[in-house]
């Protein structure tokens, strides 16, 4: 039986009316718009296991027992719905990326890379105390937003409405721009030491920053006001992450522990406790279950998000895993190395099933494209790769970098990369 995961509803279908659905292919579910009181709101029918080999009337009719909305004469529509995201799942993955721009971005190495959702433009950070703006199609730069006055370190746009762009300095500061105009719209201030990581919640009301203080802060996107400090770590905080719903926050810091936040209370709720080295890295899956996390003690655990329970530690690389990342759907996990390997695992049987060999330095990046059928990983080679993650072959290497490469994108749709590396240059591969 397919797992079907969804928002329930109070059964009073005589307050709720639908009004359309919204097809989401990535990872694939079904978005409901309907009116409830008088007011427009949304829920999702998330269908992270579907495959084209799904029963689809029968989903139908779990789909229709949980879900009120979805009554007998709109039984037909769904299933229309679930045979397009059956069809776009079926795709068969064979591309071949060739390299479309080499942009001279930055007068210094660049730190980090980002797409917004549409994959229309992109940004880039740098030593050189700025980022920039650069349209995706053209590789024309649109922007420089100057202002900082140390290394841009962290850098993000507030996916998926893509407006705005937040950027975290070697300074202290994150400032937050208009991606439209370069506009700076506010200075947060506040932090004591450098600002390492930073993330928007979804709903693109706060900025979240991390910092070598040893504290995180949540910034209030409209005011520019701190809205919270969430203390408690006692070395660096170097890596966090909102969940898909925007009411957690996890926190990976250097003392060996990730701990988990209630927005917008601000009480903690977990910590993580179990690693014997710093954290890299930490993220959740999409339903919000479990929470990865990546560790310098050369594991990768991953986490039950409601209890706080280590359920697995996954093991098997030589040494520092420096990123994890969980495919769209949350089935399965990849774990980047200083080793110069990757793995994949299954988040299900936390089995590994994919070693994937083949570079020559250190991998300190990795990504899945959000069709979850190729991995992308940085390494200090200067070569990035891409792979087939179910069998761990990689099939494909871009090459032409002068110095390691230290991070990595792919667009929404899958079919342009970004690469960022240390010889001041970024690529676009189409």
């Amino acid at each position: 039986m397919l797992c079907v995961s969804m928002v329930t509803a109070v059964r009073t279908e005589s307050t709720m009316r639908l009004k359309r659905f919204l097809l989401r292919y990535f990872p694939p579910g079904i978005i409901l718009e309907y009116e409830k009181g008088g007011e427009l709101k949304t829920k999702s029918i998330d269908l992270l296991e579907l495959s084209p080999e799904t029963d689809v009337e029968r989903l139908v009719e779990e789909i229709r027992v949980a879900e009120p909305l979805i009554t007998a004469s709109r039984s037909q529509q769904v299933a229309l719905l679930i045979r397009r995201l059956q069809e776009k799942l079926g795709q068969p993955e064979q591309r071949r990326f060739y390299l479309f721009k080499v942009l001279r971005a930055h007068i210094l190495p660049l730190t980090n890379v980002a797409f917004n959702k549409a994959g229309s433009s992109f940004i880039t950070g740098s030593y050189d105390r700025t980022c920039k703006v650069w349209d995706t199609s053209s590789g024309e730069e649109l922007h420089t937003l100057e202002g900082h006055r140390n290394v841009v370190y962290a850098i993000q746009f507030n996916n998926p409405y893509g407006d705005k762009i937040a950027t975290g300095s070697f300074d202290k500061t994150c400032k937050l721009w208009s991606a439209e105009t370069g506009e700076c719209f506010h200075t947060f201030k506040g932090h004591t030491a450098e600002i390492v990581c930073l993330a928007f919640n979804p709903q693109s009301t706060l900025v979240a920053t991390g910092s070598m203080d040893t504290t995180a802060k949540l910034w209030d996107v409209k005011s520019g006001e701190e809205a919270l400090t969430l203390s408690g770590h006692s070395a660096e905080i170097i890596s966090l992450s909102f969940n898909t719903v925007g009411d957690r926050l996890i926190t990976g810091s250097f003392d060996h522990t990730v701990s988990v936040w209630d927005i917008p209370s601000g009480r903690k709720i977990h910590t993580l406790i179990g690693h014997r080295g710093e954290i890299s890295s930490a993220q959740f899956n999409w339903d919000c279950s479990l929470v990865a996390t990546a560790s310098m003690d050369k594991s990768c655990r991953l986490w039950d998000a409601t209890s706080g329970k280590c359920v697995a530690t996954l093991t098997g690389h030589e040494d520092e895993v420096l990123d994890v990342a969980f495919d769209s759907t949350g089935q399965l996990v990849a774990t980047a190395s200083a080793d110069g390997t990757a793995r994949v695992y299954s988040a299900a049987s936390r089995k590994c099933i994919a070693k994937l060999e083949g570079h020559d330095g250190e991998i300190s990046k990795i990504c899945f494209n959000a069709q979850g059928t190729r991995l992308l990983t940085a390494s200090s080679d200067k070569t990035s790769r891409l792979w087939d993650p179910q069998t761990g072959q990689c099939v494909q290497a871009l090459e032409g970098h002068m110095d390691e490469i230290f991070s990595c994108a792919f667009n929404y749709e899958g079919n342009i990369i970004i690469t960022g590396s240390k010889d001041n240059t970024c690529r676009i591969w189409r």
